[in-house]
């Protein structure tokens, strides 16, 4: 790896700072409205900022390692909703109901009768949250081997909910995408500090 002279690595960090907080930005307006730009942008920078510690590291400062670990632990956080959001409703195509907590509506045919609906993997959402802080910790500090534990767990609770075609599908994209997600933002902040 070619090392940097401390100004061109404070450059590139504050660089990471400043895609880190758009990302973040995009991330807050993508939760109010859903949109697939905002999300290939916020993805599109992520990994632009990939690219940019995995080629020429800045080795941040502290001063400037603050603001990479918070913003991208919140980027990662809050910018996988979204992101995975997104991911869900292409595959899906729009045909999946989704309730306030990242749950899914279930009907036993098309034409059946909405109240006889039932409701699966609830608190999807907060589930996500919580695996991607798990995911960038994991990354950050250096045990991506954690992640195992972290599906496994996450596998485990969902497990009875899983014998649904509509839960697996959801399930499989929804956990793939929130990972890849954290793990490209957790990846940035791992390489920016090292």
């Amino acid at each position: 790896m070619p090392s940097l002279d401390p100004f061109a690595s404070a450059v590139l960090a504050s660089a990471i700072v400043v895609v880190l907080l758009v990302v973040l930005v995009l991330s807050l307006v993508g939760l109010r409205r859903p949109s697939t730009v905002l999300a290939a942008v916020g993805g599109a920078l992520v990994a632009a900022a990939l690219t940019i510690v995995v080629v020429l590291p800045p080795a941040a400062t502290p001063l400037l390692g603050v603001p990479i670990t918070v913003l991208g632990f919140a980027a990662a956080t809050v910018g996988g909703n979204p992101f995975t959001r997104r991911a869900l409703d292409i595959a899906a195509g729009n045909r999946v109901r989704e309730t306030e907590d990242g749950g899914i509506v279930i009907l036993a045919s098309h034409d059946a009768d909405p109240a006889h609906a039932r409701t699966l993997m609830r608190g999807g959402t907060v589930i996500g949250y919580l695996e991607r802080i798990c995911t960038v910790v994991a990354i950050a500090v250096g045990f991506p081997e954690a992640i195992a534990a972290i599906i496994a767990v996450k596998g485990i609770g969902r497990f009875p909910e899983l014998a649904e075609a509509e839960a697996r599908e959801r399930f499989i994209i929804g956990t793939l995408a929130s990972l890849l997600w954290a793990g490209a933002v957790g990846t940035v902040i791992r390489l920016a500090l090292v």
